[in-house]
């Protein structure tokens, strides 16, 4: 039976925001909306698209449940206002969202704890040169296919595969236009391996079969795109306990909170760490929610467990 005085706190949903992944946001938000009515609470919403951060005091609420995805959503800017308002939050905090969403940052923290991850360097808008780039490619023994992508991006927004350095100058110069960071990284092929860890425990690995190209924005949130989940992941027990224990790894060294999503390929016998989530996507194709579902954990369950976790300086 729910404890009285839990079923009437007040949650704020802050949902949809200024990033690319703003649609995907709403979707989450008005799932996680409907759980959250569905456990007795009482609910309101906030888009910071709409109203400025600074009037999230006004609303009062017991709690803020953080529903937003990308730029302002997950790069600490959001959580820095959460904290400036006094209010328990969902999710990771300020600086663990700021290190987690900046993959520059990430990926020297995965290798400092001893995280395989592709190889990469990254590249300044305004200050880089095809000439010397082209060299240092070559000198640090890149191949072909390479990957370039923003710095600070989700959802695999601005993902691109460049097979030659013809291909890489086009995306390079492309790319530019909307970012000023960009990493390039060796393209692993083999197996998508992805791991949901709730408050630090791993829940489970789930394989992705894309149909497309690559396991791109369309591939993870189009029913169109059939993309085959399997769950759990078609790989050894051995190596799905080695994968689990990587994501807690990853999960607590950059010191996240509520629920994370790491993305791994699998090739050769090893795991490579793309990236960590730390707001992964509550849709009807999120892979949260299912890898949570196979631990018999329902989606509202879930929901509760975020918000029983909502704290403050962390």
């Amino acid at each position: 039976m729910k404890n009285f005085k839990m079923t009437k706190k007040k949650i704020l949903v802050v949902l949809g925001g200024n990033s690319k992944e703003r649609e995907i946001s709403i979707k989450t938000g008005k799932a996680c909306i409907s759980a959250i009515k569905r456990l007795g609470y009482k609910v309101e919403t906030f888009d910071p698209k709409k109203k400025s951060f600074f009037d999230i005091r006004r609303t009062k609420p017991n709690i803020i449940f953080n529903a937003l995805h990308g730029e302002e959503g997950e790069d600490g800017y959001a959580q820095s206002f959460f904290e400036y308002s006094k209010i328990p939050y969902t999710h990771s905090g300020v600086l663990s969202s700021m290190n987690s969403m900046n993959k520059i940052v990430s990926k020297k923290i995965f290798i400092k704890n001893k995280i395989k991850t592709p190889k990469f360097i990254f590249i300044k808008k305004n200050t880089n040169n095809f000439l010397k780039l082209n060299k240092t490619l070559s000198t640090k023994k890149f191949k072909y296919p390479l990957v370039v992508k923003p710095n600070n991006e989700g959802s695999s927004i601005g993902v691109k595969i460049c097979k030659n350095f013809k291909n890489l100058k086009r995306d390079i110069d492309y790319l530019f236009k909307s970012y000023d960071k960009l990493i390039i990284e060796n393209f692993i092929a083999g197996q998508e391996i992805q791991v949901a860890v709730l408050n630090g425990k791993a829940l489970g690995a789930i394989e992705l079969k894309p149909k497309r190209k690559f396991y791109d924005f369309k591939a993870k949130y189009l029913k169109s795109a059939k993309t085959d989940h399997i769950m759990p992941a078609n790989i050894s027990k051995k190596k799905y306990y080695e994968v689990l224990k990587i994501a807690e790894k990853t999960h607590k060294v950059l010191e996240c909170r509520g629920v994370t999503r790491s993305d791994f390929k699998f090739l050769n016998n090893k795991f490579y760490l793309l990236e960590i989530n730390t707001q992964p996507g509550m849709t009807d194709l999120s892979l949260v929610p299912e890898i949570a579902s196979y631990k018999k954990i329902s989606f509202d369950r879930l929901i509760e467990k975020l918000i029983l976790d909502a704290s403050l300086n962390k």
